[in-house]
């Protein structure tokens, strides 16, 4: 049975692709309010098991199941940005009230309930300003911000973010981070994170899943820090003091 707070069960779970795993035995949950950052090497499943949160792709075995009210079109997606898509010639508004169609239903044009998320949105993260710009006149940490407030505008839930401040500059990685503590701790919106960027996660996240063929770990923070796996990849990584 699923935790009656809990939005994600992911029970005993095999992901791959043609009859090859790349996990199993993967085992985690996540509760409404929860920041959980998923690391690991490169090739080590993170980006397919975001698909399968958003239910894009089917486990080879065991069970992902959405609880306390939460279904996979009401979580908000923010994924990798392509070349292509930081060239995309539509205004600032235009993105923003497209992350509204999942949640208020398809229609031909933009309605009042509408309109008013998306200004919503763009006030939350101090875009509004930016509402008649074209998205690829912005920085790198204004786009970030754009898609941000889109998937906002998507749900009052969570937010599945796929290494949102790759390629910024560390301004904009900053900022970005303080944005979504706030969203965490704030609006209680549930944040789960992929990243390569263990020192921040650790720094922001309360829950993290370190994933490989065979999971490392999933738990609290401060048992990460104190675990083998987690000793051992922060030092790889780095090093440094983590608070």
């Amino acid at each position: 049975m699923v935790n009656k707070m809990a939005q994600i069960l992911c029970r005993d779970v095999a992901l791959g692709y043609e009859g090859k795993a790349v996990i199993q035995h993967l085992n985690f949950e996540v509760n409404q309010g929860d920041y959980l950052c998923i690391v690991g090497e490169n090739g080590s499943g993170k980006s397919t098991l975001m698909k399968a949160l958003l239910k894009l792709k089917a486990p080879m075995s065991g069970e992902i199941r959405m609880g306390d009210g939460l279904e996979a079109d009401g979580i908000g997606y923010l994924p990798q940005q392509t070349v292509v898509q930081k060239d995309f010639p539509a205004s600032v508004q235009e993105i923003v009230r497209s992350g509204c169609l999942g949640r208020f239903g398809w229609r031909p044009f933009y309605g009042r309930k509408e309109k008013e998320a998306a200004a919503e949105q763009m006030e939350k993260l101090g875009i509004t300003r930016l509402a008649g710009r074209c998205y690829r006149e912005l920085s790198g940490g204004q786009q970030q911000r754009v898609l941000l407030a889109r998937a906002m505008c998507a749900t009052r839930y969570m937010l599945l973010l796929d290494e949102p401040v790759a390629g910024l500059d560390p301004v904009a990685v900053q900022e970005m981070y303080e944005l979504l503590e706030e969203l965490n701790r704030k609006e209680k919106i549930t944040i789960i994170m992929v990243s390569h960027d263990l020192h921040a996660a650790v720094a922001y996240a309360d829950h993290i899943l370190h994933i490989s063929e065979e999971p490392l770990f999933f738990g609290t923070k401060e048992d990460y820090l104190k675990s083998g796996i987690g000793k051992a990849y922060l030092s790889a990584t780095g090093g440094g003091r983590i608070v």
